[in-house]
């Protein structure tokens, strides 16, 4: 490999006006991300390396510009490759959404057309890329695999006109709760503020029946993430109840991860840190505060996510080849492997993550 540049399947590495680059190497990557108005924290070096070093998955990206040109466009993917859950090209595992950093149609069309090609010559079962972006409707061989909800809260309004668009019972009375339990409010990156968080992680993972990530991850996305990442925690007498990471990129905050104790909901804990971190993102400058994405089937969390007065779109996987008819039927699989999960102890559901989610993204 030179400069970032390796070939494909031991091709030149330019094939049909396309270049295949290695974004954790090629010098030009960071910078265009910087600048780029698309780009989120979910193209950054940090977030790839993250992956890199929990999950084995090799980070390439799709450009038309040349090596010695300046980096102008460029779909982002993984390759994701599992015994288990088939060879495929993902934009990006984990991440509720990757934008193609791409200005125009044709050139979008040009370089899905070259995902195309790589899996016409057999080395995937399947291409994805999850996007908020109606260009990628039309585009030749994507299909809608499936459509999630996408929230984000314009945090540029006063604080006290964010509040006043709360919702009053299930947010600002909640809120007002937490503040005379006199709840502490932690923020930082620290290995114990970490421990935390990922205890309240396993307890929310555990009520939903969902393995939690193996802790690696979590500290995977500290270190290679380093100050673009936040970790938010409520105590009360030195225990923790609710907690949230966030990570950041320009003026956006990105809620990524959350868990509680439910046995302390009744104090309006998770309402109360979600107000918390929405304070500490308008004090650092952050203009918006992106959400996350929510099953469609979660009509709580979308409520909850509603009641914040964020505004919500559509979110599409798109998928190349087009969605089998067996789809329906692997939705079902999860669905079974679901309830099956909840009857497994906790150490068990915490030793499934580690062997699974490699397999998932």
């Amino acid at each position: 490999m030179t400069n970032g540049i390796k070939g494909v399947d031991g091709m030149s590495p330019q094939l049909n006006g396309v270049w295949t680059i290695d974004p954790l190497q090629d010098a030009r990557w960071p910078e265009f991300v910087a600048r780029h108005p698309n780009a989120t924290v979910f193209h950054t070096r940090g977030w790839l390396k993250a992956l890199q070093a929990t999950y084995g998955y090799e980070p390439i990206a799709f450009t038309t510009s040349a090596p010695s040109d300046g980096l102008n466009n460029a779909v982002v993917c993984c390759a994701v490759r599992s015994w288990l859950t088939g060879h495929r090209l993902v934009s990006l595992p984990f991440s509720d959404h990757c934008e193609p950093l791409v200005e125009h149609p044709e050139v979008l069309e040009l370089l899905c057309a070259h995902l195309g090609s790589l899996l016409n010559q057999g080395a995937y079962k399947y291409i994805e890329v999850r996007s908020a972006d109606p260009a990628m409707n039309g585009i030749s061989g994507f299909t809608e695999a499936e459509t999630y909800a996408l929230h984000r809260l314009d945090l540029r309004p006063a604080l006290d006109v964010l509040y006043g668009k709360l919702h009053k019972d299930c947010i600002q009375r909640k809120i007002r709760r937490a503040e005379r339990a006199s709840l502490e409010y932690v923020t930082g990156r620290s290995l114990e503020l970490l421990r935390d968080l990922y205890g309240l992680l396993q307890l929310t993972r555990a009520r939903h029946h969902v393995p939690p990530q193996p802790f690696a991850w979590f500290h995977h996305l500290v270190d290679c993430l380093g100050e673009a990442v936040s970790i938010h925690v409520v105590y009360q007498d030195g225990r923790p109840l609710a907690g949230m990471l966030t990570l950041r990129h320009g003026k956006t905050m990105v809620y990524k991860y959350g868990g509680s104790d439910a046995a302390f909901h009744h104090l309006g804990c998770m309402p109360f840190v979600f107000w918390q971190v929405i304070k500490h993102a308008k004090e650092t400058g952050a203009e918006v505060l992106d959400l996350g994405r929510s099953d469609l089937d979660n009509p709580g969390l979308i409520a909850f996510k509603d009641r914040w007065s964020s505004d919500r779109i559509p979110l599409v996987t798109w998928r190349m080849p087009a969605v089998p008819a067996s789809a329906f039927a692997e939705g079902m699989t999860r669905q079974y492997a679901k309830r099956m999960m909840g009857y497994l102890p906790e150490p068990v559901l915490a030793l499934a993550g580690r062997l699974l989610y490699r397999h998932m993204g």
